[in-house]
C-alpha cells in the first residue's frame, strides 16, 4: 500500500476516533487533527471537493477551539448557585453520577451528603456541570468532601468558580480551603492549577476577600 494511502487511511481513522470521545476540548483537537491530514492527503491526491470539505471542518473546529479556551477561566460562562445539601435536584444529579463517584472518589461516595453543610451547582448555560459539597471544619476552614465535574467538561477547570472567583466562601467568613485528609496521595494537578498548595496530607487555598 503506497505510503499515501496509509495516510488517508490515518486521517480517516483519527477522524472516527475524535467521535467516540466524550470531551468536548480533546473532541475537537484530534478532529482537527485528523482533518489537518485529510487536508494534506487530499490536496496531494486532487482530491479538491475532500480537501474543501475539511478545509470548512478544520476552520469550524478552530473557532470552537478558541471559543472554549476562550471561556476556560471567564466568570462569564459559568454561574455558581447555591443549594441545600438535601436538594431534590442536587440528590438527583448525585444518583446519576454514583458509579462515577465512586470509581473517582470513593471517599465522597461513602460520606452521607446529609454530613455536608455546603453545597453548589456550577452551571455553563443551561447545563449543570459540576458540584461541590462541603462542610465547616473549624478554625474558619471549610473542607471539600465532594468536587465532581461531568466527563465533558473534566478537560476545564469549573471548580475555581467555587473556590476562587465567586467569593462564596469569603462571605460566609471562612479563611481556608481545604481538601479532606490524604487527598494529596493523589494526582494534584487539578488543585494545584487552581491555586491550591500542598499542606502535608491534603491541598489548601487561602482564601482572599
Amino acid at each position: 500500500m503506497p505510503i499515501l494511502e496509509i495516510v488517508g487511511w490515518i486521517g480517516s481513522a483519527i477522524l472516527v476516533w475524535s467521535l467516540l470521545q466524550t470531551r468536548i476540548l480533546r473532541l475537537r483537537l484530534i478532529n482537527l487533527v485528523g482533518c489537518l491530514i485529510l487536508i494534506a492527503y487530499n490536496s496531494i491526491s486532487g482530491v479538491w471537493p475532500m480537501t474543501g470539505l475539511n478545509v470548512v471542518l478544520a476552520a469550524i473546529n478552530i473557532y470552537y477551539l478558541r471559543k472554549l479556551m476562550g471561556e476556560r477561566h471567564s466568570t462569564a460562562s459559568y454561574d455558581v448557585v447555591e443549594v441545600r445539601p438535601d436538594d431534590a435536584y442536587l440528590q438527583h444529579l448525585l444518583g446519576q453520577h454514583a458509579a462515577d463517584i465512586a470509581t473517582f472518589n470513593p471517599a465522597a461516595a461513602g460520606r452521607p451528603v446529609t454530613e455536608a453543610r455546603e453545597a453548589y451547582l456550577i452551571v455553563h448555560g443551561d447545563e449543570t456541570v459540576g458540584y461541590v459539597l462541603a462542610h465547616d471544619a473549624g478554625d474558619g476552614e471549610v473542607q471539600v468532601d465532594l468536587d465532581y465535574v461531568v466527563e465533558r467538561y473534566r478537560d476545564f477547570t469549573p471548580g475555581e468558580f467555587v473556590f476562587r472567583s465567586s467569593q462564596l466562601f469569603a462571605a460566609k467568613g471562612y479563611r481556608r480551603i481545604v481538601t479532606a485528609p490524604g487527598s494529596a496521595s493523589a494526582p494534584g494537578a487539578y488543585y494545584e492549577k487552581i491555586g491550591f498548595s500542598r499542606e502535608g496530607d491534603r491541598f489548601a487555598l487561602a482564601i482572599t476577600a
